[in-house]
């Protein structure tokens, strides 16, 4: 099955990223200020507004090499819940048009089945996991074409990373993958309080739970990933990071790179708060 003929336009309120392209590029010229262009063929990257992660989310796009199309894989999917695609031929932003790649996605269904895994679904819901991401590529790539992918954590999420490389190999297509996901979600607000509150809870954080998962994602990890997001808590959308890392090991990664960390905590005080990370794989 390809792409429609429908354009999928935001869907998201206003507040989780500018609605106007000039307001986008001068927020991205400001993140992004030397930073090095390091030809990542994947990275991890956070999905909260732009306001509270949208600095490392670009320094994390922005580390991408030179590519025909930029694959986003989103989650916040439950482990038994299938992967889905976004279909439409083309999505709609406020910083302009990004046209789907129908021949990739053609490519990946074949893979996958290939592999004994069914086609992704239709991706019917609104999410911000990848469309936060969606006006940051057509300003910092606005050439590039688009595949919206959503991964659950499971090992399954590894054999799409892996069956999307062989994907861009066989077409011999230049391909960069983001793997979507912020960190622990820690606070009364998301009924997670292992460390209690307080400096002692943001300690545990950053020092434990989220070091933990960063490790794996340095590691090349897949599998350490995704175990620790289901008996830690540590990331939201732990499938899109180990799809991002089994593209990157399909495609010749060797090695991985922390490009920023942060927690929300720093935008705003609470005692409910989330991490973030910005990872490339080179």
């Amino acid at each position: 099955m390809e792409t429609g003929d429908a354009i999928r336009g935001p869907a998201l309120p206003y507040g989780w990223y500018p609605r106007d392209r000039e307001t986008m590029a001068r927020a991205l010229e400001a993140w992004t200020e030397g930073a090095e262009p390091i030809g990542a063929k994947a990275a991890i990257c956070p999905h909260a507004g732009w306001t509270f992660s949208g600095r490392l989310a670009a320094l994390a796009i922005a580390s991408l090499g030179e590519a025909d199309t930029i694959v986003v894989i989103g989650g916040h999917l439950a482990p038994g819940s299938p992967i889905l695609c976004a279909r439409e031929r083309a999505f709609g932003t406020a910083a302009g048009e990004l046209r789907a790649d129908a021949a990739l996605l053609k490519a990946l269904d074949d893979e996958l089945v290939d592999a004994g895994i069914p086609r992704p679904s239709p991706d019917l819901e609104t999410d911000n996991s990848v469309e936060v991401l969606l006006p940051m590529i057509a300003v910092l790539r606005p050439n590039a074409g688009i595949l919206w992918l959503r991964s659950p954590p499971r090992s399954a999420a590894k054999e799409l990373g892996a069956a999307l490389g062989r994907a861009s190999i066989a077409l011999g297509k230049k391909v960069a993958c983001v793997g979507s996901t912020d960190l622990t979600h820690y606070g009364p607000a998301y009924g997670f309080t292992p460390a209690g509150l307080g400096e002692k809870a943001e300690k545990w954080v950053k020092g434990t739970n989220d070091k933990a998962f960063i490790d794996a994602l340095l590691d090349m990890n897949g599998d350490a990933a995704l175990a620790l997001a289901a008996r830690k808590g540590t990331a939201c959308s732990a499938g899109a990071a180990a799809a991002a890392i089994g593209f990157a090991l399909e495609t010749g990664a060797t090695e991985a790179r922390l490009l920023a960390y942060s927690t929300s905590l720093e935008i705003r005080r609470d005692d409910s708060f989330v991490g973030y990370a910005a990872v490339a794989f080179l």
